[in-house]
């Protein structure tokens, strides 16, 4: 039992003990104490005051007292106001930093059969374009809250849902059929996700030139220019046969589905790569084309029983002004569905596949209405966690330049960002002089597992509601709140206990208890370590990776001020070294792990 466990237990027995009445767990409020006072953690006695019947300084000193009679973790107290200030036996410490060194996952829970499964969805890119910086941000974000909800003892299934049909698909395919003379991949020697990406460029190039000279046309024939702008747009001659062909490929047209089968393999093939680069997989992959005609089947079911409502034009809505809502379109006049569709579609396969309690859509805060329809309509539907579908939803990362527009091809590509990361991890670590007495791949993976690194934390470090400003040069900085101080420090204990064995000093399992004194440094260390299954429970709550990054650095920081004022290899006492160096080999152990939580890679040495 750890030592808050153990202080609040007891503190329930006190209450009981000296005032007749049992209090419930949940009344005993311990936090950690305020560095002006004495003490390494405080009871709040205030929620006693109605049993007690006394002063709030009276209450907290016969607790105090009782605890350091009757529980072996507590040495003193002292009071101030309402707040009890108790400090922990130092055997304590040593007993907790034991319990941390036995268990290789400190911090982390186990999934259960009976733990529930946790569905979480992330990525969703298109087939018509390569991934950008804005689904970096968005798979790192799903990979990193997988981590944790596992880490918080829940069954997971990561999935993907590709965007593999319907008119952006289409544009892409129809401007390759025109301008495209056969170029594949292999030809070209580009990925196909780029190439494909290209067409997707080219076809609003023409299309927009089409726009432009409808629209003259139509001003010279006195229309005006909002009405001429639409009509242009509606009737262009491109987008008609984009139409045309999202229509044929509907309809099983043999030809168009053929090109689409063709185009698309290539895309995923360049994804695959891209994912891989990033570190993050998934567990199933769902595509639209399977999943539209099973959302039009669920919105016809629920025509029939009166959910929804077909309007004289054959469109089907969904009524939702009774939530304070508007209505929403489920299926077009011509029978073809809409993104709202397709999700009901993927709900059910998901549903028929896994037994889900609790689906997360990682997706970004221009959705937000989306999903509380979507939330709706399901429970509408009768899916059991659709009232408490969880859509994590985050913000624009955005460039010192301003905004992503993919489709004019500014788009920060996610393949160019990764490999620029890597060179910058590698030229920084060359010019710090990192790289010395190394091979040439040690120095690539080294490089890689710190841009990498960078590139991630910088990212999730941030608070995933808000719109963040990417920087590369920040995020590579070894110092400072970043990935790559985060590693280095790790690395730099994983040197230090490569050399304590060189020189014969074994790390053993356990102290002793007894004979073992923590200094004030130590203790805080060891209280920062213990603090992590807390940070992670929490972050698991909030669905927060920016809780845990943030956790990581200030167990960074703490252990370095450590280090920059006592020695570990060059103490004396060898009671005081062993114990500093299972300290050390403890640091590294949770920082590896809540790195780790974040899909981030720690390097064994820099």
């Amino acid at each position: 039992m750890n030592i808050e466990a153990q202080i609040s237990s007891a503190a329930q027995e006190a209450v009981k003990a000296l005032y007749g009445q049992d209090v419930p767990a949940k009344m005993v409020q311990l936090q950690k104490t305020k560095r002006e006072f004495e003490g390494n953690l405080t009871l709040v006695v205030f929620p006693f005051l109605k049993v007690s019947k006394k002063k709030p300084e009276d209450t907290a000193a016969e607790i105090g007292q009782y605890l350091v009679d009757h529980c072996e973790a507590v040495a003193s107290f002292n009071v101030v106001k309402g707040f009890l200030n108790l400090v922990v036996a130092p055997a304590a410490w040593v007993a907790l930093l034991n319990d941390i060194n036995a268990d290789p996952k400190f911090g982390e829970k186990k999934a259960t059969e009976s733990s529930p499964l946790v569905m979480i969805e992330y990525s969703s890119p298109n087939t018509n374009k390569p991934l950008h910086l804005g689904h970096v941000r968005n798979n790192l974000l799903g990979w990193s809250l997988a981590q944790i909800m596992e880490a918080n003892g829940n069954k997971v299934v990561k999935t993907n849902i590709v965007n593999d049909r319907g008119i952006h698909i289409c544009k892409s395919m129809l401007a390759w059929l025109k301008w495209g003379n056969g170029e594949t991949p292999a030809s070209s020697g580009k990925k196909g996700d780029h190439l494909i990406g290209d067409y997707y460029v080219a076809f609003d190039k023409h299309y927009r030139e089409e726009v432009k000279e409808l629209k003259a046309r139509y001003m010279a024939g006195g229309m005006d220019e909002e009405a001429a702008e639409k009509k242009a747009k509606d009737e262009a001659p491109l987008i008609q046969e984009a139409h045309a062909m999202l229509v044929k490929w509907e309809q099983g047209d043999p030809e168009v589905r053929a090109l689409w089968q063709k185009m698309n393999a290539w895309v995923y093939a360049g994804f695959d790569e891209t994912y891989k680069a990033l570190g993050v997989g998934f567990d199933k992959i769902y595509y639209e084309s399977d999943t539209y005609l099973k959302g039009k089947a669920k919105v016809e079911e629920g025509l029939a029983k009166g959910l929804f409502e077909r309007h004289e034009d054959n469109s089907v809505w969904a009524d939702l002004t009774n939530e304070g809502l508007d209505q929403k379109l489920l299926l077009r006049s011509d029978g073809t569905s809409v993104y709202m569709t397709q999700d009901i579609g993927t709900a059910e396969m998901r549903f028929k596949d896994y037994p889900i309690d609790k689906m997360i859509y990682v997706v970004g805060n221009e959705q937000n209405y989306h999903f509380q329809v979507l939330s709706i309509l399901l429970d509408r539907l009768g899916f059991k966690w659709g009232k408490e579908l969880v859509h994590f939803s985050y913000g624009m990362v955005e460039l010192p330049n301003g905004k992503m527009k993919s489709r004019e091809g500014t788009v920060v590509d996610a393949d160019d960002l990764i490999a620029a990361m890597v060179a910058d991890a590698k030229k920084t670590s060359e010019e710090l002089g990192k790289f010395d007495d190394m091979t040439e791949d040690e120095r690539n993976e080294i490089a890689r597992i710190v841009g990498l690194g960078a590139l991630k934390y910088f990212i999730l470090k941030v608070d995933a509601r808000k719109n963040m400003l990417f920087n590369p040069e920040e995020s590579i900085d070894f110092n400072g709140n970043t990935g790559p101080f985060i590693q280095y420090t790790y690395a730099r204990i994983r040197s230090i206990l490569r050399k304590a064995e060189a020189e014969g000093i074994s790390v053993p399992a356990s102290l002793d208890t007894a004979a073992t004194v923590l200094n004030e440094k130590e203790v805080e260390l060891v209280q920062k370590m213990n603090e992590f299954g807390a940070a992670v429970e929490q972050a698991g709550k909030d669905y927060s990776p920016s809780g845990i990054a943030n956790y990581c650095y200030e167990l960074t920081k703490e252990f370095n001020q450590f280090y920059h004022d006592y020695s570990i290899l060059k103490e004396e006492d060898t009671q005081k070294k062993v114990a500093r160096l299972v300290i050390a080999q403890n640091v590294a152990k949770v920082i590896k792990n809540a790195m780790a939580l974040l899909g981030i890679e720690v390097p064994e040495r820099m």
